[in-house]
């Protein structure tokens, strides 16, 4: 199990620079019109930097070394807390609320998507972006060279990770969770191919990085790809009641 400084180390490196570019095409976030993002469970606050260049963003990370670690440059608040500053935020304030590889953690899933989907302005987006049980069989079958392990996630074995028990969920659930305020809009893959070699020497030339980028895309939007990829986005759009 690596570190969290591994983990700020691995997502400058190619690999983790295409998560964030498929994150950012996916969302496609016009940079004309500002708007007030929330990004909850910002983490090294890559994509809350990223947006605050044309928008005002509230970056909520609990996690203090993950603050030590972050991307600064533009200029976004960032709250040191979590579930208790969502419950002081106004209902119907947020135009966009990113959610990105959290509720896997959090103690109470339901309590936290409550208070996602309240502060969500009506036709506003919700993005949740989640492990997809199938892509981390393929990951650890393939990249991992660990059959056990393969086997141990098909037969519902929990995982341990740097941030605590993982406990991965299906989109069903997501959708039904959310179905009676939040329409679904789009459903994505992120890491179908890019993460199953190890040859990461190749990732470092642009001979590999930018066809391997345009196959992303393409795959992404894909049914038969999005069932394996490594992590599934999902975009919500907060109905009019």
């Amino acid at each position: 199990m690596g570190t969290i400084k591994d983990y700020r180390n691995m997502v400058e490196q190619p690999w983790g620079r295409m998560f964030y570019e498929l994150i950012y095409k996916q969302l496609n976030i016009p940079e004309e019109n500002k708007i007030r993002i929330l990004d909850f469970g910002a983490g090294f606050c890559i994509t809350a930097n990223h947006y605050a260049k044309n928008h005002e963003v509230i970056a909520v990370e609990p996690n203090e070394e993950m603050h030590n670690l972050r991307v600064e440059g533009n200029n976004y608040t960032l709250i040191p807390q979590g579930l208790e500053y969502l419950k002081s935020i106004s209902d119907n304030s947020i135009d966009v609320v990113l959610c990105h590889n959290v509720l896997e953690y959090v103690e109470n899933r339901e309590a936290v998507l409550e208070q996602l989907v309240r502060v969500v302005k009506p036709e506003g987006i919700l993005s949740v972006i989640k492990h997809n049980l199938f892509g981390r069989v393929m990951g650890s079958a393939v990249l991992g060279d660990n059959p056990q392990a393969a086997l141990d996630l098909l037969n519902d074995v929990s995982e341990d990770s740097m941030f605590g028990n993982r406990s991965v969920y299906s989109n069903e659930s997501l959708i039904e969770a959310l179905s009676q305020k939040m329409s679904l809009s789009d459903t994505y893959g992120i890491r179908v191919f890019f993460g199953l070699s190890s040859n990461n020497e190749i990732k470092f030339t642009n001979e590999w990085y930018q066809p391997m980028l345009e196959l992303e895309i393409k795959a992404s939007a894909m049914e038969e790809f999005k069932k394996i990829a490594f992590f599934n986005h999902l975009i919500f759009k907060k109905k009019l009641l």
